[in-house]
């Protein structure tokens, strides 16, 4: 297959068609396969925490804090077991419980408590009578009041967040689905009023939305060029909108560099008018047609192939330079780069 970038500008003008075609063909969904990350919980830590915890209540016959408490220090993970019982995030649980015991837990607190655990689930937490052993605490006495009351009755055009399976009818809910299990429907069914993985795509957003801006890190460190990766909001002299990379730097400006993945073809229209936008500043004032910097888009993701006459805007504002994960190992040798490259 023949890429855009690496044909003239010219041929891309006159096989437009065939160049949003080549795109299209090595454009592939991310959203199927995601990174760990640090602070991934392997499902055998997470049993270990359930099972503990199902010992140490008598088979959730008696929820108290006295019986859930040491459990949580001595096998910390549990506390995280604990938290999806309620089916809460961290910060959720924070505001209940300083509502319910009177402990000030701010949601930073919280997520810091929560992540710590995820990164090391099974080392037992010191008691040393801490601000953090007190936090922990009152999150303990918050889920032993959920899980035992259930859920309040509310008006019929409403759903109470605690009107699920396992908490519906407090520990009788609990109990029942510890010893008989669940119905596979019941499961489905509160997947799909939340997602699979959800909890941990969203831990992880920042992982994903970063691919695409480490692969073109690994290929300009491994090529030696000089580069300036921005940072979110960050301003650049001569720039009303920051680019992601500049190359060699932002004071003299010869490739600039936009990445994005995204699934959304509403997301995509808009990178491709922020490139439009740059390639328009790389032409401005220059009679001659040649911009004095040249602009390429790297990109992943299903939403750049949805809208044909989007990804044409693309082609053109980049003269062609448009790059997926699957070519990115040709980014340097078919652009401006190859003349910054020093190995």
């Amino acid at each position: 297959m023949t890429f855009p970038f690496e044909v003239g500008f010219d041929e891309v003008r006159s096989n437009l068609d065939a160049c949003v075609d080549a795109v299209f063909e090595c454009l592939e969904s991310e959203f199927l396969v995601m990174p760990k990350g640090a602070g991934f919980v392997e499902f055998p830590a997470f049993e270990a925490g359930y099972e503990a915890l199902k010992r140490a209540t008598g088979g959730f016959r008696d929820v108290t804090p006295a019986r859930v408490a040491p459990i949580v220090f001595e096998t910390p993970i549990a506390l995280i077991v604990l938290r999806c019982m309620l089916g809460f995030t961290p910060p959720e649980w924070a505001c209940y419980a300083s509502r319910h015991t009177g402990v000030a837990i701010t949601q930073g607190a919280a997520r810091t408590i929560d992540r710590n655990i995820r990164m090391r689930p099974e080392a037992a937490r010191p008691k040393n009578g801490g601000v953090t052993e007190q936090r922990i605490n009152a999150l303990v006495a918050a889920a032993c009041h959920i899980l035992e009351s259930g859920a309040p009755a509310v008006s019929p055009d409403r759903l109470h967040r605690f009107d699920k399976a396992d908490t519906r009818a407090g520990l009788a809910s609990l109990q029942s689905l510890a010893d008989l299990g669940a119905p596979y429907s019941i499961l489905l069914y509160e997947r799909f009023l939340g997602r699979p993985f959800a909890g941990h795509r969203d831990s992880i957003s920042e992982l994903i939305g970063n691919i695409v801006e480490n692969a073109i890190e690994d290929v300009l460190c491994r090529a030696g060029i000089s580069f300036r990766k921005t940072g979110r909001a960050e301003r650049l002299p001569g720039f009303d909108q920051a680019p992601d990379f500049v190359v060699p730097n932002e004071f003299n400006p010869q490739v600039v560099i936009e990445a994005k993945l995204t699934e959304d073809d509403g997301t995509a229209r808009d990178k491709v008018t922020r490139v439009q936008h740059l390639g328009a500043l790389g032409t401005a004032g220059r009679p001659s047609g040649q911009p004095r910097f040249e602009v390429i888009a790297c990109i992943a993701g299903r939403g750049f192939g949805v809208r044909r006459e989007d990804m044409k805007k693309l082609l053109l504002a980049t003269r062609g330079k448009v790059f997926t994960l699957q070519n990115m190992g040709q980014l340097v040798e078919n652009t401006r780069l190859a003349e910054f490259r020093s190995r």
